[in-house]
């Protein structure tokens, strides 16, 4: 089924979200909602709180892509994208690397804003799996930054966050928009 993706403003998408401590058939039933919403909203990823739940979950799918990483280690080995796609996690841990560069990104709780954040562009993500597996995760690229900005959601932190001073300047008059369309209904 596919949800209603919650808009800026909506307080879910500044909280930081509750741990997942079970696996039921609702949250298998969301993921698949999840999935479902974020191909149909064109997106590469997709965070719990932005379908309105207050859960450590997120979803991400950037197979559409094989070029966008440059290396992938899945538990160590090295693997490739499809093999991981789509990527379903809960309760994710990440580190970074030390060097950053910029990437343009979007969001589908930011609906027409688009800007470039500065992230590591390497990263490692330690990720549980709804079966109890885990998945250790270390890759650059879209993946990188798709597992940043989603993890982001659920600690409450959207991208526009992450600009500097002078792009929040900028990118002002826009979220007042936003967040008087979300206001208004």
């Amino acid at each position: 089924m596919i949800r209603k993706i919650v808009q800026y403003g909506h307080p879910v998408l500044r909280q930081r979200c509750r741990p997942v401590t079970e696996v039921d058939d609702a949250l298998v039933q969301l993921v698949g909602d999840m999935l479902e919403t974020m191909v149909d909203a064109n997106g590469v990823g997709l965070a719990a709180p932005q379908v309105g739940e207050d859960l450590r979950l997120a979803v991400i799918d950037v197979s559409h892509d094989p070029e966008c990483i440059s290396f992938l280690k899945v538990n160590g080995q090295d693997a490739d994208l499809e093999s991981i796609m789509p990527l379903i996690f809960i309760n994710p841990e990440l580190e970074f690397g030390q060097e950053k560069e910029f990437g343009m990104e979007g969001c589908l709780s930011l609906r027409g804003i688009r800007a470039e954040v500065r992230r590591p562009e390497v990263v490692k993500a330690t990720l549980p799996q709804l079966d109890g597996s885990v998945l250790e995760i270390e890759t650059d690229g879209l993946l990188a930054r798709a597992l940043q900005h989603e993890i982001d959601h659920l600690n409450g932190v959207l991208f526009v966050d992450r600009l500097p001073a002078v792009g929040k300047v900028s990118m002002k008059n826009r979220l007042k928009r936003l967040l008087e369309e979300y206001e208004n209904g």
